[in-house]
């Protein structure tokens, strides 16, 4: 006779599976009979845990948005200096993002491709951004460098853009280490912002 598990266990496993056929499928490919298989359980138990495979799929998502911020908010150190909360934070997201390679792909990808979904994908990225560009401000006041809000909001825009762009790359490269690819983003990141903090800008 098979163990009961705590719901809460039990909807654990379902959304591993879950992320995992998502990633591997993409959302329209994806079955719940494949997802139910998985997770090892029937496919009256994932409908009745956690609903349609629409409702599955952000539950996902959630899910994963969750464990990416949670993961970014442990590694920065309020009291360092900038440039040393900007490693931490982008050290604890590559880091996630290599440990987490399937979740990333329903994040980035899947989430990205299907416009009805797109939300979940924009509000996680607008905490992000909110989170880049108080650090920006913070170090630009520090460094009494004069910049408009809406300077901070851009360029952490443009900052984690990137980050995102290399963190899909090494979602598909399993051999590279995302210390070395944290490295990587800080280095093209804070050479420019530290010049910027200086006073050092370029014109046309």
């Amino acid at each position: 006779m098979l163990k009961r598990l705590p719901r809460v266990v039990r909807e654990q496993q379902m959304l591993d599976a879950a992320v995992h056929v998502f990633s591997k499928r993409g959302f329209h490919a994806a079955s719940m009979d494949e997802i139910a298989e998985v997770a090892g359980i029937s496919k009256p138990m994932v409908y009745a845990y956690l609903g349609t495979k629409d409702e599955l799929f952000v539950a996902c998502l959630h899910r994963e948005a969750t464990r990416l911020m949670e993961a970014v908010a442990a590694g920065v150190l309020p009291t360092a200096r900038p440039d040393e909360q900007l490693w931490h934070g982008l050290r604890a997201f590559f880091t996630f993002v290599g440990a987490h390679r399937d979740g990333w792909r329903v994040l980035y990808r899947q989430a990205r491709s299907e416009p009805h979904f797109a939300g979940e994908l924009a509000g996680m990225r607008a905490r992000i951004v909110e989170v880049v560009a108080g650090l920006l401000e913070g170090a630009a006041t520090a460094a009494e460098v004069p910049g408009r809000p809406g300077d901070f909001t851009a360029m952490a825009y443009a900052y984690v853009g990137a980050a995102e762009s290399l963190a899909d790359w090494l979602a598909d490269h399993e051999e590279e280490d995302p210390d070395h690819t944290a490295t990587r983003m800080m280095n093209f990141v804070w050479v420019g912002a530290d010049s910027l903090l200086q006073g050092r800008v370029w014109r046309a």
